[in-house]
């Protein structure tokens, strides 16, 4: 009998994709009971996870909770480095916003980590799962519904297999092949804006501060990293970006210099640089009949203020929160309520994000004065402050229950 003729293997909650966010849910669940089978189109090594990249990842500390409560913070914690304050500012205006771990009673606002070490880490934590099946590499061909879930058919390397699944969760990234398979619309733009990331050594001691410094050409900002270096992320317009590829390191870090300005001092020994396009997507709606989206599948955000990851995760883990507290895990009301459950945090991060690119970014010089008295309002009025101080730490909305504070 050929594989494809065998029985379907029955697979309650199969996830499609196996990268930051995908791996995140598969572990929730897994920690949680709950059987799941993982489908990743990569070989389980970091060096193959196209996701567990040179990204320097600014962590939000609702994210780090969550990572804590599922036994990935543990294999990460040493790598990371904490954010104890951060500026914000715009070229060639006087207002700023500042905020201050202090100031909120917390040690950190949040961690700095390499997307690749926080990938090494959930592939540790995989390693652990006792209630995963983990089919990688492996792809998902195509996706056939039932009356009680979705057949699906999945290439291996021993062959075509079948799995019928309760719930199928869409955690394929921004071109996703499972939001394709269910028919779900979704809204795309093009920022027309590339940016570069990279380690850089600054003069002075960052003192774990986070910078992100808007301009008419796009944001720059420096995360803290270990051994007294940062993370650089500089955008710039796309119809630029070939010519600062090709840039030498002394042109680029002058480049980078001009546009960061001389806070930490010097900037010098720039890291291999890698240029990511930027665009936006937003899935139409969420779920689809005993299928859900989430992470980059459902939204890809714009990287200013360094929300998709976190977003992604609240994601994974308010779903992951309703399916272990349910039977049926591709039940239409446990979707609903997912839904709604995400929907001010997912609509307001996007408004954020979106907003930030369009106001902060634009080149409208009468703009200026207003925007600097609104982030003096934000940095002086201590109920707007901690307001925004709590959204960048990833307090938004009704959060899943693994993110909330466990503080003595």
């Amino acid at each position: 009998m050929h594989a494809s003729d065998s029985p379907p293997f029955a697979a309650p909650v199969l996830i499609v994709g196996g990268g930051l966010v995908g791996a995140s849910l598969a572990i929730a669940l897994d920690t949680a009971g709950c059987a799941v089978t993982l489908v990743e189109a990569a070989a389980p090594r970091v060096d193959t996870q196209p996701s567990y990249d040179e990204r320097n990842l600014a962590l939000a500390r609702a994210t780090v909770n969550g990572l804590t409560s599922i036994g990935v913070w543990r294999h990460a914690a040493d790598r990371a480095t904490p954010i104890r304050h951060i500026h914000v500012s715009r070229s060639g205006e006087f207002g700023s916003v500042r905020m201050d771990a202090e100031r909120q009673g917390v040690d950190a606002l949040g961690w700095t980590l390499p997307a690749r070490e926080l990938g090494q880490a959930l592939l540790r934590r995989l390693d652990e799962c006792r209630h995963l099946t983990r089919l990688a590499p492996a792809t998902l061909r195509s996706l056939q519904s039932q009356a009680d879930g979705w057949l699906a058919h999945i290439d291996t390397p021993e062959g075509p297999r079948q799995l019928h699944a309760k719930l199928v969760v869409g955690a394929d990234g921004t071109q996703s092949f499972v939001r394709e398979q269910l028919d779900i619309p979704a809204e795309s733009l093009d920022y027309e804006q590339t940016l570069f990331v990279c380690t850089v050594t600054p003069e002075r001691e960052h003192g774990n501060r986070a910078f992100e410094r808007f301009a008419d050409n796009g944001p720059i900002a420096l995360l803290p990293l270990a051994e007294r270096r940062c993370g650089l992320v500089l955008t710039v317009p796309a119809e630029e970006a070939d010519e600062v590829a090709s840039m030498d390191d002394e042109r680029f870090i002058a480049l980078a210099q001009e546009r960061f300005g001389w806070r930490l001092g010097r900037l010098s020994r720039p890291g291999k640089r890698y240029p990511y396009a930027i665009h936006r997507v937003a899935a139409e709606r969420l779920v689809g009949a005993r299928a859900v989206l989430v992470g980059n599948a459902a939204q890809t955000v714009h990287p200013i203020g360094a929300q998709g990851f976190n977003l992604g995760l609240r994601d994974a883990l308010t779903l992951s929160e309703l399916i272990a507290e349910a039977g049926d895990p591709g039940d239409a009301a446990l979707l609903r309520r997912y839904a709604e459950r995400r929907a001010e945090d997912r609509e307001g991060t996007m408004a954020m994000s979106h907003g930030l690119v369009r106001l902060a970014c634009l080149q409208q010089p009468l703009l200026g004065p207003l925007r600097s008295l609104a982030m003096l309002a934000c940095d002086r009025l201590p109920p707007l402050q901690d307001l925004l101080a709590r959204r960048g730490m990833g307090f938004r909305g009704q959060p899943p229950r693994a993110v909330l504070e466990r503080l003595p």
